[in-house]
């Protein structure tokens, strides 16, 4: 655990770093500065600035394609984060890990309703399977562990962490160290074997794949079985 003082912000960079997280695609404003500093501060994690939101959130869907890590994603309140749904909506249907970190107004000048102010958890609802908004800067670590916890759960899904300016800067006194990834559940031996004797039969079959399957090694070995010969 660390145990100087620090920000809230940097309580949740380093409990991305501790949760394995390497890499934060991001398209920040000013309520967000305090975590960019962070995100500068801390070792660890790099930070790849976009020019929208949506190229954040689709670097980060194909980021988990291919890594199938979890990457993040740093957006400017909620009109930023109804930039990159477009992708978000991709990355939902494609099981895909993703951590929003959504800025938001300091918490006691929400209230006064200025032009970017948003529900933002409810313009996150509809492709987040986690949401939370920190209420403090002691418990942003917390919150962050179980949106990296939430965001690694097989298949993979998007968790969206919502960070008020104000528990942004904030004073913590640690960070937080996220669940190990739980294990992905397999086949069964008997059902590849009932599988595997449907295909060498011959006769008309389809092979209906999903999740990792539809990535790299799977896709390889799904052409393999369509180009293998039937037996006569």
């Amino acid at each position: 655990m660390h145990s100087n003082i620090m920000t809230g912000a940097e309580s949740l960079v380093h409990t991305l770093v501790s949760g394995g997280v390497q890499v934060c695609f991001a398209n920040p404003g000013t309520s967000e500065i305090h975590f960019v500093a962070a995100l500068d501060r801390v070792e660890g994690i790099r930070c790849v600035l976009t020019l929208f939101e949506g190229v954040a959130t689709g670097a980060a869907d194909g980021y988990y394609r291919m890594s199938e890590v979890p990457a993040a994603t740093l957006l400017h309140l909620g009109p930023g984060l109804a930039n990159g749904l477009a992708n978000l909506h991709n990355a939902n249907k494609a099981r895909s890990g993703i951590i929003n970190i959504v800025g938001q107004h300091a918490t006691y000048h929400v209230a006064l309703d200025t032009p970017l102010s948003s529900d933002v958890e409810a313009i996150a609802r509809p492709y987040s399977s986690w949401i939370r908004t920190s209420q403090s800067s002691m418990s942003v670590a917390q919150d962050s562990a179980a949106a990296i916890t939430a965001a690694r759960r097989p298949p993979g899904q998007i968790a969206t962490l919502i960070l008020p300016a104000d528990a942004a800067w904030g004073n913590a006194f640690s960070h937080a160290i996220p669940n190990p990834p739980s294990v992905r559940s397999t086949a069964s031996h008997e059902s590849i074997e009932s599988s595997a004797r449907a295909l060498r039969q011959g006769s008309r079959s389809a092979l209906i794949l999903g999740g990792g399957a539809v990535r790299g090694r799977g896709l390889e070995l799904a052409g393999q079985l369509r180009q293998r010969p039937a037996a006569s």
